[in-house]
């Protein structure tokens, strides 16, 4: 007895594939979500640095330095 395409083993095989590239798929877009994720984070943390300024506000505002020292530093930086 002869099976077709559809008969017997073709059949489980066809299906078969068909899981398997819904899962090659499904594992690429993770991929490509995780490598979006890793990028986008990495670029928000080098944009987070502060800048000079900020930290020398920070300073004075704390009370580690004085309005004189304030004042000068920030002509130096400005």
């Amino acid at each position: 007895m002869a099976f077709g395409m559809m008969d017997g083993y073709g059949y489980g095989m066809s299906s078969g594939m068909w899981i398997l590239g819904a899962i090659f798929w499904i594992l690429i877009l993770a991929g490509l979500v995780l490598l979006i994720k890793y990028l986008w984070e990495g670029a928000g943390t080098k944009g987070a640095q502060e800048s000079a300024l900020e930290i020398l506000k920070k300073r004075y505002a704390k009370g580690e330095i004085n309005k004189e020292e304030f004042e000068e530093k920030k002509k130096d930086l400005i």
